[in-house]
């Protein structure tokens, strides 16, 4: 299957068959895309940060790494991965990021409009969307647990693959936050493979 495009600053939802494939690309480099994964069967299962935090025993995933529900469940499996630095602590910009972190810029819904518009299609709704997981973002976090949020380190045809271990609905973005993508905006790739 060819590369599909998601645009600057936009969203996507799809469904993901068990076994298949994903592989999202950063095509131009320096820009970051929000993965959001749901169980098909009944899409209140969803990625957990904090269940793949507990069982992976790490923050920083990476090949091998799995990421798992918040009913215990594995629903992806990295199995390759060219960056090696990726974000699964922040939540999705929203309206009120750009009002709390960027008052000199115009309000824009964010990666967390774009993915409740792109997933409404299977009764997911906004309250619904938890952390995502954050390809390609690079938020360092310091000795006394600051975080920051700096330009990612991903390189242009630089990607991640995915493995689906059950049937899911997918939302991935390209993010649309000033600092996560080094100050510009541009667009995100994905392939899926059998």
């Amino acid at each position: 299957m060819s590369d599909l495009r998601i645009p600057p600053r936009s969203a996507v939802g799809f469904e993901l068959k068990a076994g298949q494939l994903l592989t999202v690309i950063d095509p131009e480099g320096v820009q970051v895309a929000d993965l959001l994964a749901y169980s098909l069967a009944d899409p209140r299962e969803v990625i957990s940060n904090g269940r793949t935090f507990d069982y992976e025993e790490t923050i920083r995933l990476t090949t091998g790494n799995r990421l798992w529900s918040n009913r215990s469940n594995v629903l992806l499996t990295i199995e390759a991965d060219t960056v090696g630095c990726h974000d699964f602590l922040l939540t999705p910009c929203s309206e009120a990021t750009f009002r709390h972190f960027y008052p000199g810029h115009p309000v824009h819904r964010g990666c967390f409009g774009n993915l409740a518009e792109a997933l409404s299609p299977w009764g997911i709704e906004p309250d619904a969307i938890p952390v995502a997981f954050n390809c390609f973002m690079n938020v360092p976090v310091d000795q006394d647990g600051k975080v920051s949020v700096i330009a990612p380190i991903s390189k242009a045809g630089d990607s991640l693959s995915l493995r689906a271990h059950q049937d899911l609905v997918i939302g991935i973005t390209a993010c649309s936050a000033y600092a996560s993508n080094g100050g510009s905006f541009k667009p995100i790739d994905y392939r899926i493979d059998s």
